[in-house]
């Protein structure tokens, strides 16, 4: 099966028109504003308008007031909710759109815990703990704890880059991947050779 890709934190047209050329299938915008990639809903609404058809606009969330989230739906005209915070199901599946929930993996049972308790979500993207910080660490964590058995498709994040995706997808087998800081030249700001060479890891990896 061909595994599926976003490129998430994405800052301005240009990242996102070469991550379309390149074959990503969605993109991200980070709607948190601690977030060194942090997009203001206006200039997102802007680089959406302009996007080709076929590609999944995902808006990532923490915490926020339910409001704003409703007002940047339909500013931007996402397609997909990610929610990284301590959101619950009943939050999460009240907005007019789907949504997938992401969790920080510490234990062996957090992936199957989080596909029963949000059992609205389409996916669950799992993604490195590190204290503090909700999500976009840059960092990996061990793939092992993640079951083969799934109730639902998985989207592996945490640590991904052109260098070590091939062997992550051969390892955990995961419906899509999502990646950030692993493709960046500078945070918010993405290398264009380096998306396209994850890009075609991905590929080669689905073969």
């Amino acid at each position: 099966m061909r595994i599926r890709t976003k490129i998430c934190g994405i800052g301005s047209l240009e990242d996102a028109l070469q991550a379309v050329e390149a074959g990503a299938d969605a993109l991200g915008f980070v709607f948190y504003l601690p977030s060194p990639r942090y997009i203001a809903p206006e200039k997102a609404a802007s680089i959406c308008k302009q996007l080709p058809p076929f590609v999944s606009k995902v808006g990532l969330f923490v915490n926020e007031n339910p409001e704003t989230i409703k007002d940047i739906c339909a500013l931007v005209n996402l397609d997909l909710l990610q929610f990284h915070g301590d959101e619950e199901e009943s939050e999460c599946s009240s907005y007019s759109l789907p949504y997938i929930k992401a969790i920080r993996v510490r234990h062996e049972n957090d992936l199957s815990h989080a596909e029963n308790k949000y059992f609205g979500a389409l996916a669950i993207l799992a993604d490195a703990f590190k204290k503090g910080v909700p999500g976009g660490t840059g960092e990996s964590f061990d793939w092992s704890l993640l079951p083969n058995d799934r109730l639902k498709p998985l989207i592996l994040a945490g640590g991904l880059n052109d260098k070590n995706i091939y062997q992550a997808i051969k390892t955990v087998h995961p419906y899509a991947v999502d990646v950030s800081g692993g493709v960046e030249q500078s945070k918010g700001i993405k290398n264009h050779r380096t998306v396209t060479q994850f890009l075609n890891e991905v590929s080669r990896a689905s073969e």
